[in-house]
């Protein structure tokens, strides 16, 4: 198989696996974020099936942005190394 094969196989491996978690239905989930007053705003997350994770707003709780186990594993360890410190 050539190497542009596999990168398409790869691309639609990710788009499957990204349609599918956006299928998800998430309705029941528990958003956990850091402590504050109800009138703060926070970034809240849920852990989903497989590792993924769905991340929010607390004042726009209705945009969701869903992340597969190895994107939110790259974000974290990406955090973890100050990839995302404030300068």
């Amino acid at each position: 198989m050539s190497t542009e094969q596999e990168q398409a196989e790869l691309k639609a491996r990710k788009e499957a696996e990204k349609d599918a978690l956006y299928a998800m239905d998430i309705s029941g989930v528990e958003w956990h974020s850091a402590p504050g007053g109800p009138e703060d705003e926070k970034v809240e997350i849920a852990y989903l099936d497989g590792g993924a994770v769905a991340m929010r707003n607390s004042k726009e709780p209705e945009t969701v942005l869903r992340y597969t186990e190895a994107e939110w594993r790259a974000f974290v360890l990406g955090a973890r190394d100050g990839e995302f410190d404030l300068r």
